[in-house]
């Protein structure tokens, strides 16, 4: 009987997974044919196949692509910090945006716009170091809430405090760094202040992906270990794990994941949070499904966005994160409403 019970909800998932799969498909074609010009999809598809007109290539691979490409990137990437971060604190709350790690990221953007543009606007070092300058303020946000939180680390409810505390003052910081700072700065940095994917180039796609890869092996290796860390601290030394060890290294993996995929894109909010609390619900337990349903709908989710926000303010160039930011906030309010109450 639990043989049959254990088939049936196997071939449930692949086909859950399967229509993920297929949404993820249609929405990334959709991003490609919409726009200023609407392209079908059949030329979309000859175009993509090498067999489109010179005009629609352009529009596709200059323009359109790039900007599908990393906000698939950005948004799967952000997804899977998020799993990470709910994962090893048993809080369906956590997330890279609600543990200051998103803000960290890009105080440490902006510092590093400011310190290195010059009065055209262009970067005086490398675009290649903007991860680098991404990766220091995630980590250093994380790091700071977890040095707030000194012993009371083991709690995940005084994590998500902290982090929340931690998230408010860089976002302080940055905006009062954006209003003080001359103006050709504060152009460079708006883009940071939801999140947008409508300035994305191959080059910084080629970075997004040489950092991104690394740290995604590190995942799939790290998820051997999560499900002990499903269970209490003893319970988890008696199978071998150190627990706060091995939240740390979680903590640092899901920081400099989130740096990684907002280097570019800016601090789109509550995509890490949504996306793996979804794939959970649709996807079971088994970590390896999850993490990939997570990517898929954290890829959707912000492709997506950036698809409502060129259909509906066109021609303006609205941020895609004040999409995610709008859904996203009365969903984190459901979630912690929900969690009161079962909390009495």
């Amino acid at each position: 009987m639990s043989t049959i019970a254990a088939s049936h909800r196997s071939a449930r998932t692949g086909l859950v997974l399967g229509l993920l799969a297929l949404g993820f498909a249609v929405v990334v074609l959709l991003g490609v044919a919409l726009g200023s010009t609407w392209i079908p999809i059949a030329d979309v598809a000859r175009t993509l196949a090498g067999l489109g007109e010179r005009t629609q290539s352009i529009i596709v691979f200059n323009l359109r692509m790039p900007r599908v490409a990393l906000a698939i990137l950005a948004g799967g990437a952000i997804a899977v910090a998020g799993f990470l971060l709910q994962r090893v604190t048993r809080n369906e709350l956590a997330s890279p945006s609600v543990l200051g790690v998103i803000d960290g990221a890009a105080l440490g953007v902006v510092a590093f716009l400011m310190l290195f543009s010059n009065e055209s606007n262009i970067l005086v070092v490398p675009i290649v170091h903007q991860p680098l300058a991404s990766a220091i303020g995630a980590v250093l946000a994380i790091a700071t809430v977890f040095v707030l939180a000194g012993r009371q680390a083991v709690s995940a409810i005084r994590l998500l405090l902290f982090g929340i505390a931690v998230a408010a003052v860089a976002k302080a910081i940055t905006t009062i760094a954006m209003i003080v700072g001359p103006i050709y700065r504060t152009a460079q940095a708006t883009r940071w202040i939801a999140g947008a994917v409508n300035e994305a180039s191959w080059g910084e796609i080629q970075i997004t992906v040489l950092a991104l890869v690394p740290l995604l092996i590190l995942t799939l290796i790290a998820l051997r270990h999560l499900p002990p860390a499903d269970l209490d601290e003893t319970s988890s030394q008696s199978v071998g794990l150190n627990t706060p060890v091995f939240r740390v290294i979680i903590f640092g993996l899901a920081a400099l994941i989130t740096a990684t995929a907002v280097a570019f894109v800016g601090g789109v909010g509550f995509v890490g949070l949504m996306a793996p609390h979804l794939a959970r619900l649709l996807l079971g337990r088994n970590v390896y499904v999850v993490v990939a349903g997570s990517f898929l709908l954290g890829a959707m989710m912000l492709v997506g966005a950036d698809i409502i926000v060129r259909v509906l303010f066109a021609p303006l160039e609205v941020p895609a994160g004040t999409v995610t930011a709008v859904i996203g906030t009365p969903y984190f309010l459901f979630l912690l409403m929900r969690r009161r109450s079962s909390d009495g």
